[in-house]
């Protein structure tokens, strides 16, 4: 399986609030988040892990070449507008074969996470993706389910249907980079408005709870992420 990283956010929010190292590099337990990630990644069986970094980040580049993990490691150099565009970058590096995709700044357990690679790994549908009950966002995606946890809708505010919200991990099979194709040609901007598109195409997903999922988006979040690593 290939694994992603999306590392082209110019982490705005963070610099504004006092944070110097660029989102990828900033640390917890003494361990960059891009670092975590990669290292997760290939504990988990990965074939390739192909990062996307924006043009302003030279040092974080520099950081990632000096990985080693046993397995290779593609890097794309690019700005782009959103998280959809920075996938569709990376799109020619994930045909082939399922990938399992995550924002640099997601952090969850890395025991749940292996069961749902697990899980991922052995689903004979078109993808699965993370979910959690934990709701610490500043714009979350809700994700409605029927009794057998396929996914019916991703909705911008909750209904008796939405148990969870996204996770920012997503475990895609090949065709839907297809359908990514066809959103840039529609263009269509939002990652989110991608995820709509998966359903609308008839694409058959399953969500995968994990207990609790962290992003990263404030000064404050680095302190909350920590307390959270330290819990386990």
């Amino acid at each position: 399986m290939k694994f992603a990283i999306l590392a082209a956010g110019e982490g705005s929010r963070l610099a504004s609030e006092g944070v110097a190292k660029p989102k990828p590099l900033v640390e917890l337990q003494g361990v960059p988040l891009i670092e975590r990630l990669i290292r997760i990644f290939a504990r988990n069986g990965a074939s390739s892990i192909n990062i996307i970094v924006n043009e302003q980040q030279p040092e974080t580049v520099e950081f990632i070449k000096s990985i080693e993990v046993g397995c290779p490691i593609n890097i794309v150099i690019k700005s782009t507008p959103s998280s959809m565009h920075s996938m569709h970058a990376l799109s020619h590096l994930l045909r082939g074969e399922k990938f399992c995709l995550t924002t640099v700044d997601t952090l969850f357990r890395e025991d749940e996470f292996a069961n749902y690679i697990k899980k991922f790994e052995e689903y004979e549908g078109d993808g699965i993706m993370a979910v959690t009950d934990y709701i610490d966002d500043e714009k979350p995606l809700y994700i409605a389910t029927d009794e057998k946890m396929e996914i019916t809708a991703f909705c911008d505010k909750p209904t008796p249907e939405t148990h969870y919200i996204s996770g920012g991990i997503y475990g895609l099979s090949p065709k839907a980079l297809d359908i990514l194709d066809r959103c840039m040609n529609d263009g269509i901007h939002r990652m989110r408005n991608f995820q709509r598109r998966l359903v609308e195409s008839g694409m058959k997903l399953k969500a995968f709870p994990l207990g609790k999922i962290i992003d990263i988006d404030h000064a404050e979040d680095i302190i909350k992420a920590e307390e959270f690593i330290a819990e386990r």
